[in-house]
């Protein structure tokens, strides 16, 4: 819901600013720059993070962490590399604590 919400003001930046470049081209270049900037790191921000991996993709060992992850509704594992300080996010199989994969945004 905030990445909609970022990625809406980023638009209507954008928006703004080629409006306001008919009228006042010198004037126009921060709200052309900084909507562009807001757009495009909403859009590619899911790109970038990879929220629940694999069990063989997670380095390092389990933390104990698990927790229900709200946009999927999912039990997911946090796994920690301290040679990288690296959190993974793995999906777990409910029962055999067995992981699968899953693919989507990390933080």
């Amino acid at each position: 819901m905030l990445r909609n919400a970022v990625l809406a003001f980023g638009l209507l930046l954008l928006c703004g600013g080629a409006l306001l470049l008919m009228a006042r081209p010198a004037d126009a270049l921060p709200a052309l720059v900084l909507g562009s900037l807001i757009t495009v790191s909403a859009v590619f921000e899911r790109w970038r993070y990879k929220w629940l991996k694999t069990a063989q993709a997670a380095k390092g060992a389990p933390t104990g962490e698990r927790f229900v992850d709200p946009s999927s509704g999912k039990l997911v594992e946090v796994y920690y590399d301290p040679s990288t300080g690296e959190r993974s996010y793995v999906q777990v199989v409910s029962g055999d604590g067995a992981k699968k994969s899953a693919g989507g945004p990390t933080p």
